[in-house]
């Protein structure tokens, strides 16, 4: 028997609940498993993404019509009244009946049909009375409750970056995602791609920046024919200013440190005109496939896939004038696409800073005297952004930092560093910095 739209989203939901599996993977994968048409696919992923973005929210209204606590419900019947309330409440095209219905026939459906009242009386409740946030709550209570955030990362963003920006952040979070393009000047321009793309069906938008391109469509990007064509690849505009602040120009010698899958590699070898020598890095050969095949596809030849550890010195590679140095991270900035990196225990974050140092330290071995180091994450933890730097100015002296990216909007004042705002800077998390070598 097919399964219902709202079957697979419940596994999906299961899946994640359960294993804690990144959304954006379960999604693709049972998605093209049940090769589902495209307005299915569409309802499944906003009802998973939804669902994912809102859980503390969800789980506060669920919890205001039981008698018992939340945590003792089997997570199936937990995961039914999640799509059930955010169906009712975040969803203004599905009628109740439908939203509470079908949530009642997924409890029975999946084994817990000795909840099915409780699923019903619930969602009854919830479609009477609607959500409204508690007026005795604190800002950070209230902020946590209304856009779902735990309250150790919204109390580290208000500290931070003030209440303005912290709302705004979290606002943007929960809004319709964006897909950024980038557009290969090794093949075509921005105003012929956007003819293609138009001509496909694609709408299409520009952004504040040049060569990037916002777009909306109803199929996968990979079926596109300018995507076959090497005319473009995703890249949100963030990691395209990063590579802006990289400042890469023909026929020089750069080093991507970690690079997969290979994104600001793409940018920078066409900042480069496809001239000179650049080495996109990796631990795992399967990632650096990636890159290879992404610049095959784009018709980029100076990229040289390597398999290469960050945390060691590799006395194989040149000297180089421009090196990129976009670590592995907590995320943080990027939780409009990957929702539940946001529920993770901040502590875990601390692990990842030894090595964010480490990695820092060994690519700026690579730079010539002259040449320049940028310093990246998609977080927005000032522990693993300006902190780190400060601390790298001070062990080597012969580096100097410069100002990110002048032209750009401060979220907040770091001196030379940048760190981009999603509400504020209309992309993702991001922080950027720029060393050079005297």
């Amino acid at each position: 028997m097919t399964k219902s739209a709202r079957q697979i989203a419940f596994e999906i939901l299961l899946k994640i609940e359960k294993d804690k599996a990144y959304s954006n993977l379960v999604i693709d994968s049972a998605v093209k498993a049940y090769r589902r048409n495209s307005t299915d696919c569409a309802f499944i992923s906003r009802l998973v993404y939804g669902v994912v973005e809102r859980k503390i929210t969800l789980d506060h209204i669920i919890s205001a019509h039981l008698t018992q606590p939340i945590r003792k419900l089997k997570t199936e019947v937990l995961v039914a009244l999640r799509m059930g309330v955010y169906q009712l409440v975040f969803s203004d095209k599905i009628p109740e009946s439908a939203a509470v219905n079908e949530s009642v026939k997924l409890a029975k459906d999946n084994k817990c049909a000795f909840a099915s009242g409780l699923v019903n009386a619930v969602l009854r409740n919830v479609s009477k009375d609607g959500f409204a946030v508690p007026n005795d709550l604190t800002e950070c209570e209230r902020f946590s409750v209304l856009y779902s955030a735990p309250t150790d990362f919204v109390n580290l963003m208000l500290y931070h970056y003030g209440t303005e920006n912290t709302e705004s952040f979290l606002k943007a979070a929960l809004e319709p995602k964006k897909i950024t393009i980038r557009v290969n000047t090794l093949k075509t321009n921005c105003d012929e791609l956007m003819q293609l793309l138009q001509s496909e069906g694609v709408k299409v938008e520009k952004t504040f920046i040049e060569n990037a391109l916002y777009i909306s469509l109803s199929c996968a990007v990979y079926e596109l024919e300018a995507f076959k064509k090497g005319l473009f690849h995703v890249e949100d505009i963030s990691s395209q200013l990063c590579i802006e602040a990289l400042a890469a120009y023909p026929g020089c010698t750069m080093i991507d440190v970690c690079s997969a899958p290979g994104g600001k590699s793409f940018t920078a070898a066409q900042y480069m005109e496809n001239k000179g020598a650049l080495y996109s890095c990796d631990i795992y050969e399967a990632r650096t496939n990636l890159v290879k095949e992404g610049a095959e596809n784009l018709g980029i030849e100076c990229i040289r896939p390597t398999v290469n550890d960050g945390t060691a010195f590799n006395k194989e590679f040149p000297l180089a004038d421009r090196v990129l140095c976009d670590v592995p991270c907590s995320g943080l900035g990027i939780i409009t696409k990957k929702p539940e990196i946001k529920y993770k225990n901040l502590d875990e974050i601390k692990e990842l800073i030894p090595i964010q140092k480490q990695i820092l330290d060994t690519s700026s071995a690579y730079v010539k005297r002259g040449g320049r180091l940028v310093y990246s994450t998609c977080s927005v933890n000032p522990n693993e952004n300006r902190k780190v730097c400060d601390a790298f100015l001070k062990a080597h002296p012969d580096f100097k930092s410069v100002k990110a990216l002048p032209r750009i909007e401060r979220a907040v004042d770091e001196g030379d560093y940048l760190t981009l705002l999603p509400g504020r800077n209309d992309c993702d998390g991001f922080f950027i910095a720029v060393f050079e070598r005297e």
